[in-house]
């Protein structure tokens, strides 16, 4: 499954990614306790810690409709197929990956996103963002299985309440209506993804060399501050995917979309705290679960997984773990070229088919390819910080064999990324 934006209709050729926002501008509404003599979601579900999640529909109000997005059916894979991506609002479609795939069709699944807080309790006040999976009857049983993925996936990584990261984003509460709708209602720490922060900086990149005026000593500051920037974000993501993997779950939409940022301001790096999300499609690879199920939504996973080689329980786990790998080499990539270069100049789509299907993954080559192209030479100058430890880094995520694939843990300890190259 791919999720992207929907505006009015689904494009079947690319994902439409600008929200459809509500015109409702009127004050916050609460819940009335009328709609929700139902069994809320949250408590048909073993979680350790339910008890610190607020299930009362009461509890919460909602404010006005952000956006709405929607799935898309994967029918055939291209080579290097990851997994699933989701895209979520704020983000343009030249902001985001692009579809790896050769066949899709239009999912069932319409989730709609709406502002509010928290009217009770001693989180009175928070404010949040409702994440609404359709009922059962608008969107199947698929809509009822991602919506109880996403609240257990968040539920057993808070679990850990003593260690938990603060790259992740936080789950405060979730219930289900009378009509079967699932509300899952999720701390607001920013509304910007790194989609964003690439689109913004590219765009500033191209207004500056447009007048021609870019003072020398500016320019070198700002880069400077640029990749200061994007590698807090980086460590940021891979701290939070580590944490995810040491706690037996796998995020397996990882994309730039799926990191919210709570600045884009790189003067204000030092506050930057990215956090990940959309975990929809998470995967549990507790040993145990893997022996008993590998579940509907990782079926996709499980086949590639197969199809690579990977068929024990310990095989299996690795290869999923080394997926993601994967799948954050791409978001490096992304946020390595994206943000150096003018607007329109390089997108997901266009810097993933470079990687995969032009060099067929051969980082020396793409980079003999972006030398001779002055209009990518400073995203060139980034990844050779370090005697070349970018390209070094990138090359060992995006490894043709899931097996010769850095754990997270190894990528935040690489030169790189301990920000000793700059």
């Amino acid at each position: 499954m791919i999720i992207s934006h929907h505006l009015c209709d689904f494009s079947i050729k690319s994902r439409v990614s600008s929200c459809s926002s509500s015109t409702n501008h009127k004050k916050f509404f609460q819940f009335s306790s009328k709609s929700s003599n139902s069994k809320y979601k949250l408590r048909k579900f073993s979680i350790c810690n339910a008890a610190i999640m607020i299930t009362n529909p009461d509890d919460f109000q909602v404010g006005k409709m952000m956006g709405s997005y929607g799935f898309m059916n994967i029918t055939s894979y291209s080579t290097f197929q990851s997994s699933s991506e989701l895209d979520i609002e704020y983000s343009r479609q030249d902001d985001i990956e692009r579809l790896r795939v050769q066949d899709v069709g239009e999912g069932q699944v319409k989730i709609r996103l709406y502002e509010g807080r928290v009217a009770k309790g001693p989180y009175e006040g928070t404010r949040v963002i409702f994440k609404v999976y359709p009922g059962r009857r608008a969107g199947g049983t698929e809509a009822d299985m991602m919506a109880a993925n996403e609240l257990n996936a968040h539920a057993s990584l808070q679990n850990d309440s003593r260690n938990f990261t603060q790259n992740i984003q936080i789950l405060v509460g979730g219930f289900e209506t009378k009509t079967g709708e699932q509300w899952l209602a999720f701390r607001f720490d920013g509304k910007y993804t790194a989609a964003d922060y690439a689109k913004v900086k590219s765009e500033a990149t191209s207004k500056y060399l447009a007048q021609e005026q870019w003072n020398p000593y500016d320019r070198a500051q700002t880069i400077k501050r640029r990749r200061l920037f994007v590698i807090k974000l980086l460590r940021g993501s891979l701290s939070g995917l580590a944490y995810m993997h040491s706690h037996d779950r796998l995020h397996q939409s990882l994309g730039p979309a799926s990191v919210s940022l709570n600045t884009i301001a790189e003067r204000e790096a030092a506050y930057l705290i990215p956090r990940l999300r959309d975990l929809a499609f998470s995967a549990d690879i507790r040993y145990s679960f893997l022996e008993e199920s590998s579940g509907t939504l990782a079926e996709g996973l499980w086949r590639r997984a197969s199809a690579a080689g990977a068929f024990t329980i310990m095989e299996k786990r690795a290869f999923g773990i080394a997926d993601d790998i994967y799948e954050a080499g791409l978001l490096f990539a992304y946020l390595a070229f994206v943000p150096f270069c003018e607007a329109g100049i390089m997108d997901g789509f266009s810097l993933q088919k470079l990687l995969e299907s032009t060099f067929k993954l051969d980082l020396d080559a793409v980079r003999e390819y972006c030398l001779a192209d002055d209009r990518l030479s400073e995203a060139v100058r980034f990844l050779d910080l370090g005697a070349g430890a970018g390209w070094e880094l990138l090359q060992a995520m995006l490894n043709p064999d899931y097996r010769q694939r850095p754990i997270a843990e190894a990528i935040l300890n690489h030169r790189f990324m301990t920000g000793a190259v700059l």
